[in-house]
C-alpha cells in the first residue's frame, strides 16, 4: 500500500496517535525499490562499492566465499570507518555447500581485565553521561583482525597477503567521500575533534571533510600492511603496543595481556524452520538468532501473503510478537560463557504457542502489560528439542558456498579515539553492556543482570547475520546493521522473500516496522504505510512513532533457475557485485 497525498487523513492520523513525529507541511515519498543484479556464478553484497569491488576481485582470481568476504570486510575498514573496521568485532555465518553444514564465528569484541559492573557509574551510583559511549573508557578489546584471519586460516584458498591487499590499496591511495560518510562524521564531529589522532585522520586542520573531497590513510596503510604480513602483530607486536601505550596514557583499561589473550569462538548456530525452509543465525551473546526464531514461532503458520503485505493484521501480529521477543531479551540474553542462556526454551514451538496465545488481534498490549517471561514458567520448556551504524556483507561462491558477516564499530566512528601512528579507530562496544540493570543504553535497549560488565565477557549484540537453506540447499544470505533494529530487519527482508515472493531488489527495499518493547514505540519509515493502516494500527493502540528510514540491509538470493540474485539496500551506498 503507498500513501499519495492524503494530507487531511494523515492530520487526523497525527491528532490520534500523538506521537507520531511528522512536521505537518512534510510530505511523505515513496522510497526506490532497487533493481537485483543476477548473476551465474558468484556474488558480493557490501555497503560500499568500493569493498564489494575488492571482494569480487578475489573471487575473479580463484578465492572462494570466505577469501572474498575477509578482502571485502577489510575493504570495508577503510573505506566505511564510521561504521566498522579493525579496531572493532563481529559475528560470521558460514555454509558449506558441499557438507551442508554450518558454522558461526565470534569475534565480538570484549571487556578489558580491568573492567568492571559499576564502571560507569558515580558515586550516587547513576550512569555516568557518554562515558559508555566517547573516549577511551568505552573500548572493549578488538577482534576483528583474529577473527578475520582466523576463519581464513581455516578456510580460505588465496594467500592471506592478497585477501588484505585492496585494504592497503585503498588506505594509501585514498577514496572519495560520499554524503554518507560527512553525514556520519558531522554527527560524531564533537568526539571526532576531542581526539589528536583522530583529528588528524579525520579533519584537515579541523575543517571536516566535504562530499568529493578524497581521504588518504597513510598510517592505516601501514598497519595493514604490517597486518598482511602477521596478522598477530595486532595483539602482540607493535601495534599491540602502541594501542596499550596510548590507553594507558589515557585512562583506558585495554592492556597488552587483554590483546594477546584475545582469541575468536567457534560456536553452534542456532537454526529453526520456517514453512519449508531452516532458518540459521548468530548465536549468543548475540541475541539476534535467538529472537529472529522466537518472532517467527509466534507468526507460526498464520497465513500471511493472503492477507496482502502490509496488512494491519499482519503488522499487528509481528508487533506483537516483537514485543514479546524484546522484553525476554532484556532478562535473559547475554555472554553464554558467564550466564545460562535458555536458548532451546525461548525457541521453542511449545512457548511461541503459548506468547500467540496471549496475542489479542483487536488490541496492542502495552509494554508494560508484556513482562519478561518468569523463569519458573520457562522451565516447562526445558525438554523441548527444536532444531544507526554497523556493516553487513553478503557472498555466495560458484560452488555456492556461501558468508554472511556483520561487523562494527557500534556508535558511528566508534569511540572517537584513533591511536596515534596507527590509523585504528576503536570501538565504544563497552555501551553494549548494561551499565546498570534497567538502564537503556545508546539504542535504547534496556539490559538486565545477564548483561551486566565482568572482565573478558563479550558485551550483548543484536547481529543477525542469517543463512536460508531449503532442501539442504541454499536458499538465501542476509543481514543488515542498525542496532536494535538488526532482528526486525532481518526479519523482514526474510519474510518479503520466502512469504511474499520479493525479488530481492524488493525485499531489501520494501518499508520496515521496528518494535523493541521500550520505547513503547512502533516505529515507521514515512513512506511506508498509508494513513488509514496507520489509523487502523492506532485504534488497536500502537503508539507510532515516525522515523527516518533505518538500516542497510543486503541479500543474496538463489533463484529457482539456480542463479544468484543480489541487492544492496537503496538507504545505502552498497552495491552488488558479481560474475
Amino acid at each position: 500500500m503507498r500513501l499519495f497525498g492524503y494530507r487531511r487523513l494523515w492530520l487526523i492520523v497525527f491528532h490520534l496517535c500523538f506521537s507520531v513525529s511528522l512536521i505537518a507541511d512534510q510530505q511523505p515519498t515513496s522510497a526506490a525499490f532497487v533493481q537485483p543484479l543476477r548473476s551465474k556464478r558468484a556474488m558480493v553484497v557490501s555497503a560500499h562499492p568500493l569493498a564489494s569491488e575488492a571482494g569480487l576481485e578475489m573471487l575473479r582470481k580463484g578465492g572462494n566465499a570466505v577469501d572474498a568476504a575477509v578482502a571485502t570486510a577489510f575493504a570495508i575498514s577503510v573505506v566505511e570507518p564510521f561504521s566498522a573496521g579493525i579496531g572493532g568485532g563481529g559475528f560470521l555465518l558460514l555454509h558449506q555447500a558441499k557438507t551442508g553444514e554450518m558454522k558461526a564465528l565470534d569475534f565480538r569484541e570484549r571487556a578489558p581485565l580491568k573492567a568492571t559492573r559499576n564502571m560507569y557509574l558515580d558515586a550516587q551510583g547513576k550512569v555516568r553521561p557518554n562515558a559508555s559511549v566517547d573516549g577511551y573508557l568505552s573500548v572493549g578489546v578488538p577482534g576483528t583482525v583474529a577473527g578475520l584471519y582466523q576463519v581464513h586460516r581455516q578456510y580460505g584458498k588465496l594467500p592471506w597477503g592478497r585477501v588484505v591487499a585492496p585494504a592497503i590499496r585503498f588506505a594509501q591511495n585514498g577514496f572519495v567521500v560520499s554524503e554518507r560518510f560527512v553525514e556520519a562524521a558531522e554527527r560524531r564531529k564533537r568526539a571526532i575533534l576531542n581526539n589528536p589522532a583522530a583529528r588528524t585522520v579525520f579533519t584537515r586542520n579541523r575543517a571536516m571533510y566535504e562530499v568529493g573531497d578524497k581521504l588518504v590513510q597513510r598510517d592505516l596503510a601501514r598497519t595493514l600492511q604490517a597486518i598482511a604480513r602477521n596478522p598477530q602483530s595486532f595483539y602482540t607486536g607493535n601495534i599491540a603496543q602502541a594501542i596499550a601505550s596510548d590507553m594507558a596514557k589515557n585512562g583506558g583499561l585495554i592492556t597488552l595481556k587483554d590483546l594477546k589473550s584475545y582469541k575468536p569462538i567457534w560456536r553452534t548456530p542456532i537454526c529453526g524452520s520456517f514453512r519449508q525452509a531452516k532458518i540459521c543465525s548468530m548465536p549468543p551473546p548475540s541475541s539476534g538468532g535467538v529472537h529472529l526464531l522466537q518472532i517467527l514461532n509466534i507468526i507460526g503458520d498464520t497465513d500471511l501473503k493472503s492477507q496482502g503485505w502490509h496488512h494491519p493484521d499482519v503488522l499487528h501480529l509481528m508487533v506483537e510478537a516483537m514485543r514479546v521477543a524484546y522484553a525476554d531479551r532484556s532478562e535473559y540474553l547475554g555472554d553464554p560463557d558467564f550466564v545460562k542462556v535458555p536458548v532451546k526454551q525461548l525457541t521453542s514451538r511449545a512457548y511461541a504457542l503459548t506468547k500467540r496465545q496471549e496475542i489479542r488481534m483487536d488490541r496492542a498490549r502495552t509494554s508494560t502489560e508484556v513482562k519478561p517471561v518468569d523463569e519458573k514458567t520457562l522451565q516447562r520448556y526445558t525438554k523441548v528439542n527444536e532444531s544507526p551504524d554497523t556493516s553487513h556483507l553478503t557472498v555466495v561462491d560458484e560452488q555456492r558456498n556461501a558468508v554472511s558477516l556483520t561487523f562494527t564499530i557500534n556508535y558511528g566512528f566508534g569511540s572517537g579515539v584513533v591511536t596515534p601512528g596507527t590509523g585504528i579507530l576503536l570501538n565504544d562496544e563497552m555501551d553494549d553492556f548494561a551499565a546498570a540493570p534497567g538502564v537503556p543504553n545508546a539504542y535504547g535497549l534496556v539490559g538486565g543482570e545477564a548483561n551486566v560488565i565482568a572482565p573478558r565477557k563479550t558485551p550483548l549484540s543484536s547481529m543477525t547475520p542469517t543463512i536460508v537453506t531449503e532442501y539442504g540447499r541454499l536458499r538465501m544470505a542476509t543481514g543488515a546493521p542498525g542496532g536494535s533494529t538488526i532482528i526486525t530487519t532481518v526479519l523482514q527482508v526474510i519474510l518479503n522473500v520466502l512469504e511474499y515472493n520479493m525479488d530481492t531488489g524488493a525485499a531489501v527495499s520494501a518499508p520496515r516496522i521496528h518494535h523493541q518493547w521500550l520505547p513503547d514505540q512502533l516505529r515507521v519509515e514515512p513512506w511506508g504505510l498509508d494513513a488509514l493502516t496507520l489509523m487502523e494500527l492506532c485504534r488497536r493502540g500502537h503508539q507510532i512513532e515516525q522515523q527516518s528510514p533505518w538500516g542497510n540491509a543486503n541479500a543474496i538470493v538463489v533463484t529457482p533457475d539456480g542463479r544468484l540474485e543480489g541487492a544492496a539496500d537503496p538507504r545505502g551506498e552498497g552495491t552488488p557485485r558479481g560474475f
